[in-house]
């Protein structure tokens, strides 16, 4: 199927974590560690319980690509608040983005219908992180993102 295609059947939508969700969700998770993750040693646990308490807080923002049979084939996950830096700045900051392997080709164009997702809701600023190894940092910027931080880690357990 062409990438024109695959745009024409791809819908976008502000979904909330349900347990109904979280069993879509697994399969693309696993998909996005085995890819991005750094450290493969580590496993994947997501503690769903957190995201509940930010969703209640009102505080989570979930949004969802779907194939024109509502399969779920990506997401892109922010935590919405003031920043404690800037506190009447309302501020994004991206949890996590994945669009399955398989249906690649309209992630520009999910990304800026979350952005105005965000705007809608007075959102100031959006923050996305980037994986060194897996740098797809140069959609960011054709789409207006600016370079702000480096991001290093350190295994402290070695």
């Amino acid at each position: 199927m062409s990438v024109d295609a695959e745009r024409a059947i791809t819908t976008f939508q502000k979904e909330s974590l349900t347990d109904a969700l979280i069993l879509e969700i697994a399969p693309l998770l696993r998909e996005h560690y085995q890819e991005v993750a750094h450290y493969l040693d580590i496993e994947l646990d997501p503690d769903w319980s957190q995201y509940f308490t930010v969703q209640a807080n009102g505080a989570l923002r979930i949004f969802t690509a779907r194939a024109e049979d509502h399969l779920l084939i990506g997401y892109n996950c922010y935590f919405v608040r003031h920043n404690p830096h800037y506190r009447k700045s309302f501020q994004a900051a991206n949890d996590v983005i994945f669009i399955s392997r398989q249906r690649r080709g309209f992630g520009r164009s999910f990304i800026a219908w979350c952005d105005e997702q965000l705007r809608a809701e007075g959102v100031q600023v959006a923050y996305h992180h980037v994986k060194a190894a897996h740098d797809w940092s140069e959609i960011l910027v054709r789409m207006g993102y600016d370079f702000q931080d480096k991001i290093m880690s350190r295994r402290l357990d070695r």
